[in-house]
C-alpha cells in the first residue's frame, strides 16, 4: 500500500521527540565507535570524522560547522519545519557525540565488530530520523538541490562525494581501517534500503 496523505498515520508530537532523542542518541553512539576505530562513514558525518582526524578538533563541532552553510538549502527544498527538525537533530548529534565517550568507555573493541555495529547503529538512528521527517546530512540536500538545478542524479553525486572522502582519506587512514569503513558504510545504507521504504511505513510528521 502506497503512503498517501489518505491513508498515513499522523505522528505525536511526543512520538516525533522521541524519535529524534533516541535516534540521535544512536548515531552518536555509532560515532564513538568510529572516532575510537579511526573509521569513516559517508556523507556530512564521514567528511566530519576525517576532518576531525586530520584537525584534532572534536567531531561534534566539525559537524555542526560543517552543516551550517546548508540550512538555507534545507528551508528552500525541505521547507521550515524540515529545516527547524535538522537543525536541533544536528545540534543533539553534536551534543551526544561529546558526551557518550563520558557515559561509555571499552577496554577493548574489536574493529570488525565496531564496523558492523556502528554502521548498524546508525542506520537504524537515521531511518528513525527520517521516518519523523528530519535529517542529519547537508550534503544530501546538497545533491537533491544539485539534482533539480542541473539535472545530475543526486545518487551519482553522493556516491562522488562518498568516494572523494575515502580518496582523501588514504591519506590518514590504513588499508584495514579503510576496508572496515566501506564495509560499515554498506551496513548502514542496507539499513535504511531495507526499511526506508514508503509501501512499509505510513506515519508521517
Amino acid at each position: 500500500m502506497a503512503n498517501t496523505p489518505d491513508t498515513a498515520i499522523r505522528h505525536h508530537l511526543y512520538e516525533d521527540v522521541l524519535a529524534m532523542l533516541l535516534g540521535t542518541l544512536l548515531v552518536a553512539l555509532g560515532v564513538t565507535l568510529y572516532a575510537k576505530t579511526m573509521m569513516l562513514t559517508g556523507g556530512t558525518a564521514g567528511l566530519a570524522l576525517l576532518l576531525s582526524y586530520v584537525s584534532k578538533q572534536e567531531f561534534g563541532i566539525v559537524f555542526f560547522v560543517l552543516n551550517l552553510p546548508f540550512y538555507v538549502l534545507a528551508w528552500m527544498r525541505m521547507g521550515w519545519q524540515f529545516t527547524l527538525r535538522t537543525f536541533l537533530a544536528v545540534g543533539l548529534v553534536t551534543l551526544f557525540s561529546r558526551l557518550t565517550p563520558h557515559w561509555i568507555g571499552f577496554d577493548h573493541l574489536d574493529p570488525l565488530y565496531a564496523a558492523v555495529v556502528a554502521g548498524g547503529l546508525s542506520g537504524i538512528g537515521l531511518l528513525m530520523l527520517f521516518r519523523h521527517r528530519t535529517g542529519l546530512g547537508g550534503l544530501n540536500i546538497l545533491a537533491l538541490y544539485i539534482q533539480e538545478r542541473v539535472g545530475l542524479r543526486a545518487g551519482f553525486f553522493q556516491l562522488g562525494v562518498d568516494l572523494s572522502i575515502l580518496a582523501g582519506a588514504f591519506f590518514v587512514l590504513d588499508v584495514s581501517q579503510l576496508a572496515l569503513s566501506v564495509l560499515s558504510t554498506v551496513v548502514l545504507n542496507m539499513v535504511l534500503a531495507i526499511n526506508h521504504r514508503s509501501d512499509r511505513y505510513l506515519g508521517v510528521s
